[in-house]
């Protein structure tokens, strides 16, 4: 979910589109200048966005500023919307919202957590074959 704003620039026209790591097209709009996006995903993943400037042949290019603002997870839910629905009182509503937090929080740490051990396996092999190729040039 996210906000963006493109510089007007005369005779250029910008689209964006957002994909995630193994291309898929998530979200896409042509001729944009000022709006909103979301796609939703139930995987962890990479996601990328990208604003493409349009330039007729017979026009130079010029430089144009993207503004890009973007959520994800705990951030993009209407807790609002959801106590309503629920009939929640407003401590409930606050309760819950926490309740996600910390289940966020909790799954940053078990990834973070994942990646420092696959960075450690990296490193102990990098490790062993410069001492095996060291070894070699010592002989």
């Amino acid at each position: 979910m996210g906000e963006y704003e493109v510089s007007d620039v005369p005779g250029q026209i910008i689209d964006y589109i957002a994909r995630d790591s193994k291309g898929h097209i998530l979200s896409q709009k042509e001729h944009i200048t000022k709006g909103k996006f979301s796609f939703m995903s139930e995987v962890y993943d990479a996601y990328e966005i990208c604003f493409i400037s349009k330039v007729p042949p017979h026009q130079r290019g010029i430089p144009q500023e993207v503004s890009l603002v973007t959520k994800k997870g705990v951030e993009t839910k209407s807790y609002e919307g959801i106590g309503e629905a629920s009939k929640l009182k407003p401590l409930e509503v606050d309760l819950k919202r926490l309740e996600d937090l910390s289940d966020s929080i909790v799954r940053d740490f078990v990834l973070m957590r994942k990646r420092e051990e696959e960075m450690r396996d990296t490193n102990g092999k990098s490790e062993n074959t410069l001492q095996a190729q060291n070894n070699m040039i010592m002989f």
